[in-house]
Parts: C-alpha cells; sequence; structure tokens
C-alpha cells in the first residue's frame, strides 16, 4: 500500500476516489463530490493505477451485463479465477480504463454473475445467476409492493392487503413493541401515541379501539371456568336482620349490604368469597393474577368468573351466603368491640337514589345515625373529607354500524352515598382490629401523616375544587404491609380493606385470614400475606391506570361527537407556566398554557375546540365568567383566552 501511485484508483467505504497526494503512513484522496480527505493506506484498496476522474465514475450509471455474462460463462466453463484487471480486460478491452476497473467491480459487487475479491474473482454457475436474478426480482416486486402500500398509507386509502405491515403500527400503539418500519417510512415519530393517530388517520381504527389496557398489560376478557359450589358448613342466620345492599343504579357485583340490630349494633355482610377461593385454589390464582376488576366504561373485566358473582352476590339469591362483622359503635363514633361470622342474610338491594328518602325512617334512620357519629369522629382525628367530583360513564357500542352512544351523568352526593361509604370504612376498621388483637398475619393499610407545610400551604387555597385539589396533593402516599399502622387521609388507628372481595385481591386476602382464623381453612403465615401483598400491588398500578385512561378515552370521545359542547372549567393547580383545569361535570381533569393571572379558584366557560384522542389531549377555549346585570343576563364582553 505504500506504493498506491499518484492519481490512482482506489476504493474508498465502497466509493470510489483518486489518490491526489501518496503517501506511505497517510495520503489524500479526493472523493466524487470534490473533497479531499486525509487517510491511511489500509484504509483504501487500488483498483486501477490511473488516471481517473471521480466525478466522470460516479456518473456512470447501471452497467451493462450482456458482455460480462458471457465472460463469466467463459470462465465458469473454464473454471479460471481472474483479478480485477484481467476482468476488465476481459469485458472491456485490454489495457482496461479506470473506467473499465470501476464498472468491473460494480459487477463483482453486486454478487450476480462474479464473487470472490479484487485479486480473486470466481465466475458464478448458471443456477446461482438464475437464483440471483429470482431474488433481485423478488426483492424489486416487495420494493415495488412497499412503495405502493406506503402511498396508500399517505392517501388514506389502505386495503385489507396491508393488515400485516399496518399489525405492526398496532403494536407500536400498544406498546408491544419499540420500533417501527412503517411509522419511519412515513417521516412520523416512532411512539405508541404517533401509532394511535396513524391509525385514526387512515381510518384502520375507529374510536372504538382503545389501546391503553395493552399498554398497561390488562386482561380484556374476564374469566370463565368452573367455579364449583359453597362448602356445607354451618352460618349463623341473620335473615330476621332487614340487610341493604345500596350501590349505583345498574351494580352488577353487589358484595356488601348493611343492616342494624335490636341492639343497636352495625352489621356489615360482606359476599363470603372465601368459602368459594380458598388459599392457592384456582380462584384464589386467577384473582391474583388480575388484582382487581377492571371496571370500564364499556363494562367491567372481572377479577372472578362471573358465575362466582351469581353464587355470591348479595341479594341475587335467598337467602345470600357473606361474612358478617358486627360492630358495636359508642356514642364518640368508636368501634367498642367486633364480631365476625359466616352467615346467612336476607337481602333488599336499593339505588342511592331510593335510599335516600328512606334514610329518616328505621332501620336506615339507625344505620344513619351511627355512621354519622363515626364521620365526626375521624373528622376530629384528621380524616380527609372531600367532595371531588365524579361521573358516572357508561359507553353502549354494541352496534357496530353506528357510533357508539356515550352517556355521562355527574355523580349526586347523596346522604345514602356517604352513609354506605362510612360503614365500609367501619367494617375495614373493625376488620383490621379483629386480626391485630388476635395476632392474625393480615393485609393492613396505612398512610402517614402528610406535611405540616403542605397542610398550611393547602389550607390558604380558595374553598371549592381548588383547596380539595391541593388538600390532597399534599397526602403521601398510603402502603399495605403487615403492620396495623395508622391511616391518617381516614383518621383511624388502624384499617385494612375488606369489604370487596368480589373485586379486589387483597379483600379475598383480607377473608381468606379471617375464615382461617374462625376455623374455616388455613391462614397464611406472615411472609406469605406480604408476598401475596406484593402481587397485588404489582398489579393494582396497571388496573388504575387502564380504567383511568379507558374513563378518559371515552370522556374525549364524548365530546368529539358534541363538537359545541360548552361547560364550567375551574382552574385547581398553577405550576409556573402549566396550570390544571377541572370540569367538574365531567369529572375530567386537562393541562393548559397559563396567560395572564390564572390562579387556583378561578371559573371560566369553556368552549371545545378539538379532541386529540392519540394523545388524549382537548383544546379549550376559555372566557371567563361574567358578572350579570339586574336583567339576568351577562354584561359586558368576556375576553377569550386560548389554551
Amino acid at each position: 500500500m505504500a506504493n498506491l501511485p499518484k492519481d490512482g484508483l482506489v476504493l474508498y467505504k465502497g466509493r470510489p476516489a483518486r489518490v491526489k497526494e501518496p503517501g506511505a503512513d497517510r495520503l489524500v484522496i479526493e472523493l466524487v463530490d470534490g473533497s479531499t480527505q486525509k487517510v491511511r493506506p489500509k484504509d483504501v484498496a487500488l483498483l486501477h493505477k490511473g488516471p481517473c476522474d471521480p466525478a466522470r465514475l460516479a456518473a456512470i450509471g447501471d452497467v451493462s451485463t450482456e458482455d460480462a455474462d458471457a465472460v463469466r460463462q467463459l470462465l465458469a466453463a473454464e473454471g479460471e479465477t481472474v483479478d480485477l484487471q484481467d476482468l476488465a480486460g476481459l469485458i472491456h478491452s485490454d489495457p482496461p480504463t479506470s473506467e473499465h476497473a470501476w464498472r468491473s467491480w460494480r459487477l463483482l459487487d453486486e454478487g450476480v454473475l462474479f464473487e470472490g475479491s479484487i485479486e480473486t474473482i470466481q465466475a458464478r454457475t448458471d443456477e446461482q445467476v438464475a437464483e440471483s436474478n429470482r431474488q433481485a426480482h423478488e426483492a424489486a416486486a416487495q420494493s415495488e409492493a412497499w412503495a405502493q402500500f406506503v402511498e396508500r398509507v399517505r392517501c388514506g386509502d389502505c386495503e385489507a392487503e396491508d393488515a400485516d405491515h399496518l399489525r405492526e403500527v398496532e403494536r407500536m400503539a400498544e406498546e408491544t413493541t419499540s420500533r417501527s418500519r412503517v411509522l419511519r417510512a412515513l417521516g412520523r415519530s416512532e411512539s405508541p401515541e404517533a401509532a394511535h393517530a396513524l391509525l385514526l388517520d387512515i381510518g384502520w381504527w375507529d374510536e372504538r379501539r382503545i389501546p391503553h389496557l395493552k399498554r398497561h398489560d390488562l386482561p380484556t376478557q374476564s374469566p370463565a371456568f368452573d367455579v364449583g359450589t359453597l362448602p356445607d358448613e354451618p352460618r349463623t342466620d341473620l335473615t330476621h336482620l332487614p340487610a341493604f345492599a345500596i350501590d349505583d343504579e345498574g351494580n352488577t357485583d353487589p358484595d356488601d349490604a348493611v343492616s342494624i340490630d335490636a341492639d343497636g349494633a352495625l352489621w356489615v355482610h360482606v359476599a363470603d368469597v372465601a368459602a368459594l377461593a380458598p388459599i392457592d385454589s384456582a380462584l384464589d390464582m386467577e384473582a391474583r393474577g388480575r388484582g382487581a376488576t377492571l371496571y370500564l366504561p364499556t363494562g367491567p373485566v372481572t377479577m372472578l368468573p362471573p358465575a362466582v358473582v351469581e353464587q355470591l352476590g348479595l341479594g341475587l339469591k335467598d337467602p345470600s351466603p357473606a361474612l358478617s362483622f358486627r360492630l358495636e359503635i359508642d356514642e364518640d363514633g368508636l368501634i367498642s368491640d367486633v364480631s365476625v361470622m359466616p352467615s346467612w342474610v336476607r337481602v333488599e338491594r336499593l339505588s342511592y337514589q331510593d335510599a335516600d328518602p328512606r334514610l329518616q325512617t328505621p332501620p336506615l334512620a339507625g344505620i344513619h345515625q351511627i355512621t354519622q357519629r363515626a364521620h365526626e369522629r375521624r373528622l376530629r382525628a384528621g380524616a380527609l373529607d372531600l367532595k371531588w367530583p365524579e361521573a358516572r360513564i357508561r359507553v353502549d357500542e354494541h352496534d357496530q354500524e353506528d357510533a357508539p352512544v356515550i352517556d355521562i351523568q355527574p355523580l349526586t352526593w347523596l346522604q345514602s352515598r356517604d352513609m354506605v361509604a362510612e360503614a365500609m370504612i367501619l367494617a375495614g376498621e373493625g376488620a383490621a382490629r379483629f386480626a391485630a388483637e388476635r395476632e392474625i398475619p393480615f393485609p393492613f393499610s396505612s398512610q402517614p401523616t402528610p406535611d405540616p407545610e403542605a397542610v398550611a400551604m393547602a389550607a390558604t387555597q380558595p374553598d371549592g375544587p381548588a383547596s380539595d385539589f391541593s388538600r390532597r396533593r399534599c397526602q403521601r402516599p398510603g402502603r399495605v404491609s403487615g403492620t396495623p399502622d395508622p391511616h391518617a387521609g381516614l383518621g383511624v388507628e388502624m384499617y385494612a380493606r375488606a369489604t370487596s372481595p368480589l373485586r379486589r385481591y387483597l379483600d379475598l386476602v383480607a377473608h381468606q385470614q379471617l375464615r382461617g382464623a374462625l376455623g374455616r381453612g388455613q391462614t397464611m403465615d406472615p411472609a406469605t400475606v406480604v408476598e401475596r401483598v406484593g402481587a397485588a400491588e404489582a398489579v393494582a398500578g396497571g388496573v388504575r391506570g387502564g380504567e383511568a385512561d379507558a374513563r378518559r378515552h371515552w370522556t374525549l370521545v364524548y365530546l368529539q361527537q358534541r363538537p359545541e359542547w360548552e361547560g364550567t372549567a375551574v382552574v385547581v393547580d398553577v405550576r409556573g407556566r402549566r396550570g390544571l383545569l377541572l370540569l367538574p361535570d365531567l369529572a375530567l381533569e386537562t393541562s393548559v398554557s397559563v396567560s395572564g393571572s390564572m390562579r387556583p379558584g378561578d371559573t371560566f366557560t369553556a368552549r371545545l375546540q378539538s379532541v386529540d384522542l392519540a394523545r388524549q389531549n382537548l383544546s379549550l377555549q376559555l372566557h371567563p365568567v361574567p358578572l350579570e346585570d339586574h336583567s339576568g343576563r351577562p354584561s359586558g364582553a368576556p375576553a377569550s383566552s386560548q389554551f
């Protein structure tokens, strides 16, 4: 390499170049674009001694193979090998020029007619040439098909045959892959949001397809297998106590009910799921893997097979099997005694709307008075009492020809709803106390007290959603462990979730431990309980995230179907140039760019501008709520802000 000639033709990174300044250690080469570069001799390969003109070499188009194929056949027949100079001389002229050498190198590089190196070139057989040509034709056809597919995508005119290519985009939207050739070809970012947007843009997906469940690795179907029958065991007959399962209208899995006895004790009856799903049974393992029922606007994806609800749902059979908690509550709202027992109960199912008018008459009046005392006690202990807006979203998408029918109704804060919530807190507090007093390994829930400075800051916010948001944000994360520590948010000394075993796995674990302590099965040791807690917590975040994403998706679809939508927006937080708005009627939070002097508590009239389903964003136009003149009509022309 030290003897590379000046003006010789060399190969550098697959491109032709001219030796401009030879050198033993370094040489200067001229590339086809006229630029020069200093390289090591070992970085180049000599193709021709020159002279050469790189620019002319770069202008050479397709290389004719007719003469070259005749040479191939000759060499193949004789079984000879040649070097590049000999090959160029046989194909073109002897002696060959630098252009001839470059053409011959390209034939060698293509690997159809010849193979080998610059020094040793071998002719390929007819069979090898035919196979290479077949592969080239196939590659060309694939390239053309790909180009046509990309063009169809750009035009939004995809066909059934495009499904395989678009499945790659679907996997990207579902976050099951991190690369997409399709998105790269279209110049779009390789992200789940960009993939989702593309599928919507071209009409391959519509609003019914929600990728978020796959992103959270959640099941989309309820389990279905034989669940067996309840064991034949003694149960306390509580059918003489009027029991009420009070839920939202249309609830399909009633798992708790309330009663009051003649002595004034509160009873909370809970579906006895652990009787059908003992430790390490098929039902237990299914629930452990799912963590919780996934409540979607389109309907629930249950933690357990629907047949379990059919057997155990309170009020679905008469009588219903339950695990009942008897709670004696003193005048200060404190639990003075707890007992737990498997039972038979007779349950009347009520909606909150139906129950509310009956709170003034027995027996619901007595239950209401007990829960009020307990609530006041918890408030004195520092419990967080929020009335954050909630909404019920229901989607009917059975008719595939028409758009889904979406109904969003703000939940009314009824006294019966508060009564039931308080009764469930009492049951959870009672279950924790029962377990702690008997040293039963148990999944206790706790929460540290919030930072005092954060609480003080929250107290400065205006009353309403801004104050509630600030107080909620200053709460420290709760945890589940084997230790009965205080729960600051609830204002109780100890607590455990124990009233929803049909839909939450940790509630089922609590029931398994309680039944074991009552001699109705085995109990787990503390290490196993902690293991079960870890398994539940590992999937709980995904369930909550999937539910939140699905609710937001369908809320945005609801708005998309109503381009003229208008409603109230309340500022609940401002951080730098970003603000958080609450749309109370939809129970929807959305981030906005702050303009002007926007402060927490400010209220606007919000008008919808656009919806971005893929990125789960919406654009609003905000108008300050105007003052009204004496006629009751808005006066003045409110300034608008674009967010």
